[in-house]
């Protein structure tokens, strides 16, 4: 009994209101009554504060009660892990050795099996996370609390061989509560080694199911059905991991468990319901079956009131929307508590599969508008903020009214105006080539696109061109119609000066790359034949490519100093388009120089050196 009692360090949840009882009163008498009919280990029972009978006996001076506690194998004071593990026994632990184990209990004692890792893993957890049922087996024999024992992570060795999936240590482990199941009525299951939590909330089956531990996670459920409706520190039943991790069976398992109404049902979380886990492992299968045997799912939110809809518009799940929508159409038209419909979330995101998805079942959504900031915009506005090209395409492939893609904001802003004022030059191409975009509107302070872009300071070349685009777009549909004068930009003088410099510098340089090129052609590596008058390397392939590249370099060169004079008396719309191109060209003839370049010297040196080339001494 001194032996078996040593090792009792966990404190058992809750302590015996006699026993409680009669530390408080200090009753010796009944001390020996509960500890003759229940056996020492009633000691080890704690108030949830970790006190032991002692501690209570002690803060009330009753010495005696004291005294005889400490009698029985010190039981009061051994709960506390002893620090380091006999190397032995952990080696045995590790192995598995059984026999190993016996001997080191026959000459220690079974006080042994209470020594601890650092991370207060006892020999039992080290077996079960190896799998080695014989061991766990047999030092439980010794002492059967060691299967509620914690480690620093309040692991239980069921955690561990759980985690693991250890299917023969875990089936020993659950059998054994199951016998045990005295010690936890129903009514306090949760209390049970199947059901025990560590820090992170997670139970066995929670680690089962979190490692793709099948076998082990079926096997947890059918011995403690209960155990589906708890909930870890985020909030996730095992029913919500299963979904998200694709474990079918596990799925299937639990949703034919006939559900108690009166057990926690774990809606309205941070993460949804296994329903939204579903659709973020992107597992149709596993939705299908939640549709089917939990209807109910289909309505719920997550703490942001985001359906399952919302979540799939999100990761551009487009069968999914597509299934969700036939099951429930409504949930195209709800919002978030951002105030946003699945169809905002899905342009938010690039969503474009999601977006198809929701307008060819719902095309109505396009109209709804964000309410919740007051701005009233709708799924364009948002693409433009977003600056979601993709999702702007698409709208305007898919959207076919054209009062919604012209529609102002409560400050008077269309999506033209909104891609203009936050500088989105591919979004405003993109809106100016749909023919259904009027560029005559004007917002609150009655300005048009193209006014917007003249009010601006600096300007990327791209709004440049776009408020070109402008230009040519209000002069052919605006005549009719009052808007703000067209007026010379204050960017446009420093622009005109930037145009200058680029023309001078593009000049100089192709000037002297015409000028190498030119004579290069009269200078041919390797010289000519005195006698026909053609190139010596003629029939050389680097030759070949050297005049070639040679040609493209002096033609190129030339058309940019001759495009450049020209361009110099013309207007400054023609300079910078000028310029634009010759940016472009620059790049190619310079490209082809150092080609020729390249070419030139090591068909030189290979036609005067031949095979010495390699040979040749350094």
């Amino acid at each position: 009994m001194v032996g078996h009692v040593a090792i009792m360090w966990t404190p058992m949840a809750g302590m015996d209101p006699e026993l409680y009882a009669a530390a408080t009163r200090g009753d010796v008498a009944r001390l020996a009554q509960l500890v003759s009919s229940s056996g020492a280990g009633i000691l080890v029972h704690m108030t949830p504060q970790f006190n032991t009978a002692v501690h209570i006996a002690a803060s009330h001076g009753h010495r005696g009660f004291v005294k005889e506690a400490l009698k029985v194998g010190h039981v009061a004071i051994m709960w506390t892990p002893m620090a380091g593990m006999d190397p032995e026994l952990y080696a045995a632990a590790t192995r598995g050795d059984v026999a190993r184990l016996a001997q080191l209990v026959s000459s220690s004692g079974a006080g042994i099996l209470v020594h601890m890792t650092p991370q207060f893993n006892t020999a039992v957890h080290i077996a079960a996370s190896h799998g080695h049922r014989g061991f766990v087996k047999e030092a439980l024999k010794v002492n059967e609390e060691l299967l509620v024992s914690r480690n620093n992570d309040s692991d239980t060795p069921l955690h561990l061989a759980a985690r693991a999936g250890k299917l023969d240590v875990a089936e020993h482990l659950i059998n054994l509560a199951q016998v045990q199941a005295w010690r936890w009525p129903k009514e306090d299951y949760i209390q049970s080694p199947v059901s025990m939590k560590n820090d992170s909330g997670n139970t066995a089956l929670h680690e089962a199911v979190q490692n793709h531990r099948t076998a082990v996670a079926l096997m947890l459920i059918e011995a403690e059905p209960n155990c589906i409706y708890l909930l870890n520190e985020r909030m996730e039943s095992p029913l919500h991991i299963a979904a998200r991790e694709g474990l079918l069976d596990v799925v299937v398992k639990i949703v034919e468990i006939p559900r108690v109404e009166n057990q926690l049902n774990p809606y309205e979380t941070f993460s949804g319901t296994a329903l939204h886990q579903a659709v973020l492992g992107d597992h149709i299968r596993i939705m299908k079956i939640l549709l089917k045997r939990r209807p109910e799912l289909t309505d719920r939110t997550d703490l942001s009131a985001n359906n399952a809809l919302h979540y799939a518009a999100e990761r551009n799940r487009g069968g999914m929307v597509k299934i969700l929508l036939n099951k429930r159409i409504e949930l195209a038209y709800r919002r978030n508590k951002d105030g946003h419909p699945p169809l905002h979330v899905a342009v938010r995101y690039g969503s474009t599969q999601a977006i198809m998805g929701i307008l060819s079942k719902c095309p109505d959504t396009a109209e709804m508008e964000m309410l919740a900031d007051g701005l009233n915009r709708n799924a364009f506005h948002i693409a433009v903020v977003s600056d979601m090209v993709d999702s702007l395409k698409c709208l305007l492939k898919h959207v076919h009214s054209k009062g919604i893609v012209n529609r102002a904001d409560q400050e008077g802003n269309t999506p033209l105006h909104l891609a203009v004022k936050l500088g989105r030059p591919q979004s405003s191409r993109l809106l100016l080539r749909d023919w259904r975009v009027d560029p005559c509107l004007v917002d609150r302070d009655g300005q048009t696109a193209r006014s917007l872009i003249e009010g601006q300071q600096i300007l990327h070349s791209s709004m440049i061109h776009l408020w070109k685009e402008l230009k040519k777009q209000e002069y052919y549909k605006c005549k009719n119609k009052q808007i703000p004068p067209i007026r010379t930009p204050d960017w446009w003088s420093e622009f005109s000066r930037y145009i200058e410099v680029r023309m001078g510098t593009y000049t100089l340089v192709a000037t002297l790359i015409a000028t190498v090129t030119f004579s290069s052609t009269f200078t041919m590596p390797g010289g000519y034949d005195q006698q026909n008058g053609t190139a010596v390397l003629g029939h050389h392939a680097a030759f070949k490519l050297f005049v070639i590249a040679n040609t493209l370099a002096m033609l190129s060169s030339i058309i940019v100093v001759f495009a450049f004079i020209w361009a110099r008396r013309e207007v400054q719309d023609f300079r910078s388009s000028q310029v634009a191109w010759s940016h472009w060209l620059t790049s190619a003839w310079l490209a082809y120089f150092v080609i020729a370049m390249g070419c030139s010297t090591p068909a030189v040196m290979f036609v005067m050196l031949g095979k010495e080339v390699f040979t040749t001494p350094v």
